[in-house]
């Protein structure tokens, strides 16, 4: 008889983000994750004592792995925030249900916009701008807010399926929002 297969935490964590990625974080329970890994429901509860301490590990994978697809801007655009704002939208569109997830749960970490923005994932973000737009990282963090805030509010729309992705006017809003930040920045600095 070949031995069993030993189920790692990680196996596990894998098996719930992409139960996340394919359904939705709601569809996270021991038998989903343990049918994912072809195996009982015991290794899941050995690993996480609660399916809520999984669904948190479930979203700090899909955090990572949003944070990396942000940053991988494929073709610049006139600023780094235009390609992030970009593909923050973009996200919405492939993969709906993770930004369900990050934004639109109760797993957001984040409890008010200022801790977000202070948060250290998104330290990589910020100085791709501060490289990008100079400044402070305070005046950064203005700008980042202000294209987040919008490009936030065309992603939701689209990940609940209410608006049809049109790239080149979204752009055209995106790049209006990021010009008019650096300007607001700029005036209160004068």
């Amino acid at each position: 008889m070949p031995p069993k297969v030993k189920v790692t935490k990680d196996m596990v964590i894998d098996a719930a983000f992409e139960i996340a990625r394919e359904a939705g974080a709601e569809n996270i329970n021991a038998r989903t994750v343990a049918k994912k890994l072809n195996c009982s429901t015991q290794p899941v509860m050995y690993h996480f004592a609660t399916i809520e301490e999984l669904k948190k590990a479930a979203y700090a994978k899909a955090d990572d792995y949003h944070t990396e697809y942000l940053m991988n801007i494929k073709s610049p655009q006139k600023g780094v925030m235009l390609g992030i704002g970009l593909n923050y939208i973009r996200f919405a569109i492939e993969e709906p249900h993770l930004f369900r997830f990050l934004f639109q749960s109760n797993f957001f970490n984040g409890t008010t916009l200022l801790e977000m923005i202070d948060a250290e994932e998104l330290a990589p973000v910020l100085l791709a701008m501060q490289g990008a737009v100079g400044g402070s990282i305070e005046q950064v963090k203005e700008i980042f807010l202000t294209v987040f805030l919008f490009a936030h509010g065309y992603a939701s729309i689209i990940a609940n399926n209410s608006l049809e992705y049109d790239e080149e006017l979204i752009k055209s809003h995106l790049e209006r929002a990021y010009r008019g930040a650096i300007l607001a920045t700029q005036e209160e600095t004068k």
